[in-house]
């Protein structure tokens, strides 16, 4: 699958903005973003004023970039939102937000979406006790996500398991560290969603 192979700090300073592309990194004095607010390249300070248009797109690149999508796959959630009841753009982020690999990594298994990503294609998540290994499986209320039972001893997993229970777990997810089995609550609504993200302007974008 095509992925983007760019420098996650460069694309965060590209948007102008954290993507929390690289896990605890994001939260220290040596983010990037930080430290050097400028966007990448030698013409960085002589861009011309950004278009209506040119607005839209930085939106929606940054959106992909947030969740890893390549514009393809990114623009069939944009489809399959706008067939749905309700507001486009708010459909479009709630699937996106019920993509396993985005739950894993909402559950603080994984400390990225790329990691959590790499979690499902490796096998170590089940779903309702299966195995599932694609990281855009969409998860249901009621399902419960874990770590394959063989793979808990790892490391990085007994870490997790000794740890307290994140804080910043979404209201529609829960965690238990000690069985390390979390669990969806409800359907996430636009409220849950604490990224800044102006998705009207991605659906003007593909409207025209």
């Amino acid at each position: 699958m095509a992925r983007n192979t760019s420098a996650d700090c460069r694309q965060c300073r590209r948007e102008k903005c954290k993507l929390f592309l690289k896990g605890e990194r994001c939260y220290t004095d040596k983010c990037p973003v930080t430290k050097r607010g400028k966007i990448p390249g030698v013409h960085a300070d002589s861009r011309k004023k950004v278009t209506e248009y040119g607005q839209q797109l930085r939106e929606k690149q940054k959106t992909k970039r947030i969740y890893g999508l390549q514009e393809k796959q990114f623009h069939s959630y944009y489809e399959e939102a706008e067939r749905m009841k309700g507001v486009t753009g708010s459909n479009m982020l709630i699937l996106l937000e019920q993509r396993l690999d985005n739950v894993v990594y909402r559950l603080g298994i994984g400390v990225s979406r790329s990691q959590a990503r790499q979690f499902v294609n490796h096998g170590l998540i089940t779903v309702n006790g299966k195995r599932v290994t694609i990281p855009s499986y969409q998860v249901k209320v009621g399902d419960v996500i874990s770590i394959k039972e063989n793979k808990r001893e790892q490391p990085l997993f007994v870490e997790l398991k000794g740890a307290k229970k994140p804080a910043n777990i979404p209201q529609w997810l829960d965690f238990d560290n000690a069985e390390l089995t979390g669990k969806v609550l409800a359907k996430p609504a636009r409220e849950d969603i604490d990224m800044s993200i102006q998705e009207h302007m991605i659906v003007e974008l593909y409207s025209k």
